[in-house]
């Protein structure tokens, strides 16, 4: 605790401490939480951005790849237009496989 200034010589670093101990715990219960939810939040939207700049980019890729494979042996209208079959084709089923595991199944 801190002392009288007239009689404790080290009365200056003692209340010194104190403050610093104060600030501290303020610190600690404010300011560093808050911190670490705007990181969160700033990282979070970072990944976010990233993650659908990668998704696009790859969904481009495989359609142009598949577009070049079919190219080879199909006209270039054609090859299109199926790629794009085959792509919708692709995800319907992975949209309807996941629509099947949406809910748990019933057992008996």
């Amino acid at each position: 605790m801190i002392s009288n200034p007239f009689t404790d010589p080290k009365w200056a670093t003692k209340t010194v401490a104190a403050i610093d101990r104060f600030v501290d715990f303020v610190s600690d219960k404010t300011t560093r939480p808050i911190a670490n939810l705007v990181r969160l939040i700033v990282f979070g939207i970072i990944a976010m951005v990233a993650a659908t700049t990668i998704v696009v980019l790859a969904l481009i890729g495989i359609s142009r790849a598949l577009n070049e494979l079919l190219d080879r042996w199909l006209t270039r209208q054609d090859a299109v237009w199926v790629s794009y079959f085959v792509l919708s084709f692709i995800f319907v089923a992975i949209g309807a496989w996941l629509m099947r595991k949406r809910y748990p199944s019933k057992q008996k």
